[in-house]
């Protein structure tokens, strides 16, 4: 019997933000399919690789680890360099901290963009995969929400983002810049840190005899990270596809008070469920409905999403539930 070899084996790969949530999954599955990985996180003067300290040892055998700051262009380079393909997830992700700290969401977000782009080009990546996120749409104007939807920038998270996927945009059209965008909508999983709406609720009801939210009323997509990170690969893997942009949700929405006490009958314990103001966002700033139109992913990736909400909620619960121990519940995280 012929065994069929691994797109990834042997290929050089880098990913930035390596130590986050989506990550450091993708970062263990292209290590698993043979790719040699580089794996980029953000410098800390404790050594802290993130959520990779999460990968079993001999997956973290066979990664390059590389610690800088996604603003110090000659570092990015440095990455950069030798690579074939570069996952760029690096980001300052959370909205609350994007209201106190603009300045450093912006400059991460989108000068360290502007630097992978720039690394990217002058040393000839075959392909750049490049993270957006749902958050650039705000609140949906129609539904589902196809990649057309007009961009809209209700946070500094947000505005940070739009303004990297159009530098990104502008590389592929001025420079034929081999870039593919992915917009995940709202990923969930293990690993997920509370500042996620998701292990928020879990945490909570595991161990509090209250969930403190925000809004009840937004809805959202949610699509597991095993789902999202093979959409990360299928879009550095499909030939053709440079400059699109590619939706990767469910196509399903959920209001955020039924995702609560979905989970809240599954855990098992009496909880409360109340609005806290300071979960709250800005009312103009609040994105009342997110659900994706993933046609197009589906058809130009042969991407498929299999993990239902359902199936996934348990997965997610039984992992946090063992290592209740990295959360803290009482405590509001951004």
């Amino acid at each position: 019997m012929t065994i069929k070899k691994s797109f990834w084996a042997g290929k050089r790969v880098l990913v930035t933000g390596a130590g986050g949530f989506i990550g450091s999954h993708l970062v263990e599955t292209l290590a698993g399919q043979g790719a040699q990985v580089r794996a980029f996180v953000r410098y800390n003067s404790r050594g802290d690789p993130g959520l990779l300290n999460c990968l079993p040892g001999i997956v973290l055998e066979k990664i390059e680890l590389l610690a800088g700051d996604l603003r110090d262009g000659p570092a990015i380079r440095d990455a950069v360099e030798g690579c074939e393909t570069v996952f760029h997830l690096g980001a300052t992700i959370s909205i609350p901290y994007s209201y106190l700290h603009p300045m450093e969401v912006a400059e991460t977000n989108f000068i360290g963009t502007l630097n992978v782009l720039m690394a990217c080009r002058d040393l000839g990546v075959k392909r750049l995969i490049h993270t957006s996120t749902s958050e650039v749409y705000g609140t949906a104007r129609q539904v589902p929400i196809s990649e057309e939807h007009p961009l809209q920038g209700q946070s500094p998270y947000s505005a940070s983002k739009i303004g990297a996927d159009k530098m990104v945009e502008s590389f592929y059209c001025t420079y034929n810049l081999p870039v593919v965008t992915v917009r995940p909508f709202n990923t969930y999983g293990p690993r997920q840190s509370a500042r996620a709406v998701i292990p928020t609720i879990i945490t909570q009801a595991l161990t509090l005899s209250t969930i403190r939210l925000g809004s009840l009323d937004t809805t959202r997509d949610f699509t597991f990270v095993d789902d999202t990170v093979t959409g990360f690969i299928k879009a550095a893997e499909t030939v053709g596809v440079e400059g699109a942009v590619f939706n990767l949700g469910m196509g399903e929405e959920i209001r955020i008070g039924d995702l609560a006490n979905m989970v809240v009958r599954k855990v098992g314990r009496l909880v409360k469920i109340v609005v806290t103001p300071e979960r709250l966002r800005p009312e103009k700033s609040e994105v009342l409905r997110l659900v994706s139109d993933n046609r197009l992913a589906r058809q130009q990736l042969g991407w498929q999403p299999g993990m239902p909400l359902d199936e996934g909620l348990d997965r997610t619960i039984e992992w946090i539930s063992k290592n209740i121990e990295r959360y803290q519940p009482d405590r509001y995280q951004f």
